[in-house]
């Protein structure tokens, strides 16, 4: 890291003006020739692709304390026009070369002005979806590192760009729709390591055929959601970033570090969906489109400085650091120039430093380049150099291009929240339409029986009276015409000359009282009609009332098949987006020849397909497994399993290890019982190659956290203890040891780790004399070793190491200095962290540890191990106690 100081806060104007060259400029930046058509991507956007120059900056460092005295009667080598933008360098106190540039900075430019000129423009690039690249190049001592990665915990005003680049992005983020992920790495002697984890220490480079994307699929990604745990993840990677002490710096970084902020932005306000209540459901479905995600990449490069080994004093093992540190850069150099000048070939391939930039330069981001420089007139040569370099970089021009797409998962989710509401509402309202034909139906059937009931009483009402009237006349009739025969016999014998009969007058009150009986007949007729005639009416309201729950019911069907052509359509769309799904992944790879049928059915056909997939695989293409998993389905993989057939299960359990070892499908696997299924394969199966393969599966799918409680909980360190005391094929035992070694690093499994046999499973399969195997087995020592003295220092755990209790201390100390590294370096992680608790002390002094420890904190190629060795020899009483005895100093 550079040691220099910066001034304060400088006044120049921030002017973003286009570069204008003055005619006595010595470089001119010119415009590259190979242009790029504009793309349309599917977005709602015009224009994807924009041409962008590399923008650069210089920044002068003040002098040093050294320099105020060597350099006291000398100028500066150069004087700079800020206001112009240029910058002389002096040949003499006569004579110089003035080149310009998009920013001159002065020793007195404050970190917030250096931010805001360098890196602002690139971070809002960033926020708008495109890639950026932010970089520092310089000689040794000139205060990249200050520029870039100075944390400001004492003063924020020193705050670097690394810190206030993520406070802005951070400030223009929402973190319930987006993501900011951030990987920290070294690169170091040709090594790309990861700074989060040091022990990951040889992480390979991925290229897309397709696209030439460049990714770094080992390297750990940590999702951060606020400032202080950024500045907390950059404050364990600059303490595992190697530095020395040379002349020129006291703290010179000997590698490249890299930092990488993943942003991932939906972008609202894009899709035009209706809500429910529109009522057109088909048109509503058809309506949704899915949401935009923008995923940019920020890369901000602090370059190692370079350095002349004359000047430095760098031997030994730092003269090989500058001399790679010089290879790189050289690499660096040769394929900015090539960009320059429009080369037809630009050698990317040269480093792996020109590989991981091969967006930033001649790609697709925007890149901001500051380049820093001393004034000493002894180091011209140095600053002329870096100028040089600067101007060369002004001449490349990306085509910037603006990384969008589709979120089918989204819209997905929200098509079956879409459908959920569909359904409910329609069970609804057909819920609502069939109470209302009960309750119609009901209400009829009420009216009628209470008409019918009425029309009966209110006759049979009438029917009594009217007999009742009639029986009474006649009764009277009677009485009268007893009467009269009466009186016509009294008559007859009183006077025997009178005509015999009734009289005139008793004749016409008789035809009265017949008039009178026979309108009342006729009344009671026509009332008795009236009845009729509404009895007929209330027939006929049934009928009607019969018509409309026939028309209900026929709406009912309607209704359902409404709904099924609804599901349909919602079927087809759901096809439709897994096609566009598979369409727009980048990066998936497809087989050139071959494939699977249209149709396949059955587990002959499903067999076949697996089958031909190894088949391919063993003529040396890459297996599209993926392809495979969307056409086939997990369930059907998985239930080959259980097949009879041996050469069967050989195949499906090699198709889900490979699905295992992508993370995205370890959740799906686990969740449909692939798990539960490659631990039966163990339990049950005599077969190596199912054994081996079953174990590789495990072991990926304990690398997470609940996988691993999930393995634990259905005996998993059990079945594979037995599979490794059972097996002697290297490459098994290296599979089971592999995944015993995951578990290990669990904090919440130690003790039922250990109490189902995993430590002495580890060290039985030490009976293997292949180094693949002691590798995974000195990993796992040392994972538990980790956790067991995090618990100590937690105070959750006391007395005694389980790993001393089970035995392995011996044989760690055996191979404490074995030739291979991959078993070294764990055993030497695994040593000191047994020596952090104080209880292990008595048995590794007794062991035999001490002396490895001592060896360690001298020897040790790596300085993080070495200083830990150190710290805790120096810290236990115990270790402090016996190297008196022993006479021996670390």
């Amino acid at each position: 890291m550079s040691t220099s100081s910066q001034g304060s806060s400088n006044r120049n104007s921030n002017s973003r003006t286009s570069l204008k060259p003055s005619p006595n400029l010595k470089s001119k930046p010119t415009q590259r020739r190979n242009t790029t058509t504009t793309a349309t991507s599917a977005a709602p956007k015009d224009h994807t692709t924009v041409p962008g120059r590399v923008r650069v900056a210089v920044r002068l460092r003040p002098r040093n304390a050294e320099e105020s005295v060597a350099d006291a009667d000398f100028a500066d080598c150069v004087e700079l026009q800020p206001e112009l933008k240029r910058l002389k360098l002096r040949k003499n106190n006569w004579d110089g070369e003035t080149y310009e540039f998009d920013e001159v900075l002065t020793e007195f430019a404050s970190q917030k002005r250096v931010y805001e000129v360098v890196a602002r423009p690139v971070v809002e690039s960033v926020l708008d979806g495109y890639n950026g690249t932010i970089m520092a190049y310089g000689q040794t001592g000139t205060g990249k590192t200050y520029t870039l990665g100075r944390l400001g915990e004492e003063d924020t005003a020193a705050r670097g760009i690394m810190v206030r680049a993520m406070e802005d992005i951070f400030a223009n983020v929402s973190l319930e729709t987006d993501s900011v992920s951030v990987s920290y790495l070294q690169l170091y002697m040709e090594t790309i390591q990861d700074l989060l984890d040091p022990a990951n220490d040889n992480i390979a480079i991925a290229e897309d055929p397709k696209t030439g994307d460049v990714s770094l699929p080992g390297a750990t990604l940590v999702e951060i959601r606020d400032q202080q745990s950024f500045i907390e993840l950059l404050s364990l990677g600059e303490a595992h970033r190697f530095a020395a002490n040379t002349k020129m710096n006291t703290e010179s970084s000997r590698s490249h570090a890299i930092l990488m902020v993943h942003v991932k932005r939906s972008v609202k306000g894009r899709d035009a969906s209706h809500s429910s209540e529109n009522g057109n459901h088909p048109h509503m479905v058809k309506s949704l489109k899915p949401l935009i995600v923008r995923k940019a990449k920020l890369v901000i490069v602090d370059l190692a400085g370079s350095e002349r080994i004359d000047k430095s004093g760098s031997e030994g093992h730092m003269l090989e650091e500058a001399k790679s540190i010089n290879l790189s850069l050289s690499a660096l150099g040769k394929c900015i120039n090539s960009l320059a000048e429009n080369s037809a070939h630009v050698p990317i391939r040269d480093s792996k430093l020109t590989r991981l930039l091969r967006d930033s330069f001649g790609g697709t981001a925007r890149t901001s380049l500051v380049i820093t420089i001393g004034p000493s007139p002894r180091h011209r040569a140095e600053t002329a150099s870096t100028i040089m370099f600067g101007q060369r970089a002004m001449k490349v021009e990306n085509m910037i291009k603006l990384k969008e797409e589709f979120d089918y998962k989204s819209l997905s989710r929200r098509l079956d929240i879409e459908l959920d509401k569909l359904i409910m509402e329609h069970e609804r309202q057909q819920k609502a339409f069939e109470d209302e034909i009960e309750r119609l139906a009901t209400e009829a059937h009420h009216r009628i029986s209470e008409a019918e009931r009425n029309y009966a009483d209110s006759l049979e009402k009438e029917r009594s009276k009217y007999q009742k009237d009639y029986m009474e006349s006649i009764k009277k009739l009677e009485e009268k015409f007893v009467m009269n025969q009466r009186k016509n016999e009294d008559s007859r014998i009183k006077s025997s000359s009178e005509i015999p009969g009734v009289s005139a007058e008793e004749m016409a009150d008789l035809k009265k009282m017949l008039q009178k009986e026979t309108l009342l007949r006729k009344a009671a007729e026509g009332e008795t009609n009236n009845w009729k005639i509404q009895v007929a009416e209330l027939k006929q309201s049934e009928a009607s009332a019969k018509s409309e729950i026939s028309k209900l019911h026929k709406m009912l069907e309607d209704e359902a098949h409404q709904k099924e052509k609804l599901e349909g359509e919602i079927a087809i769309l759901q096809s439709q987006l897994l096609q566009l799904s598979l369409e727009a992944d980048e990066t998936r790879r497809h087989l050139d020849g071959g494939g699977f049928d249209k149709e396949v059915g059955g587990r002959d056909s499903l067999t076949s397909q697996i089958k031909h997939q190894q088949q391919v695989s063993g003529n040396g293409a890459k297996p599209s497994i993926a392809k495979l998993f969307e056409q086939v389905g997990l369930q059907k993989i998985l239930s080959l399993l259980e097949s009879e057939d041996a050469d069967v299960r050989i195949h499906a359990v090699k198709v889900v290890a490979n699905l295992a070892a992508e993370e995205t499908n370890q959740g799906k696997i686990v969740e449909a019982g692939g798990l539960t299924s490659l631990l039966t394969l163990l339990k049950t199966t005599e077969d190596e190659t199912i054994h081996r393969v079953a174990a590789g599966a495990i072991a990926n799918l304990a690398m997470n956290e609940s996988n691993q409680e999930l393995i634990m909980a259905q005996g998993g360190i059990s079945l594979l203890s037995m599979t490794a005391a059972n097996a002697d094929d290297p490459q098994t035992l290296r599979m089971v040891a592999g995944a015993i070694a995951n578990l290990c690093g669990n904090d919440k499994l130690q003790t039922e780790l250990r109490g189902e046999g995993g430590i002495k499973a580890l060290l039985g399969m030490v009976r293997c004399r292949h180094p693949d195997v002691h590798a995974q087995v000195a990993r796992g020592i040392a994972n538990f070793a980790k956790c067991e003295s995090r618990a100590s220092s937690q105070g959750i755990k006391s007395g005694r190491s389980f790993l001393i209790e089970d035995g392995a201390l011996s044989w760690i100390v055996q191979n404490a200095n074995n030739e291979a590294s991959s078993i070294r370096r764990h055993i030497e992680l695994a040593l000191c962290h047994l020596a952090q608790h104080e209880a292990n002390a008595r048995d590794m002094i007794k062991g035999g540890a001490l002396w490895e420890l001592v060896r360690i904190s001298r020897e040790c190629s790596r300085d993080d191990i070495k200083t830990l060795a150190h710290r805790t020899l120096a810290s236990s009483p115990a270790f402090q106690a016996e190297m008196r005895r022993l006479r021996l100093s670390h």
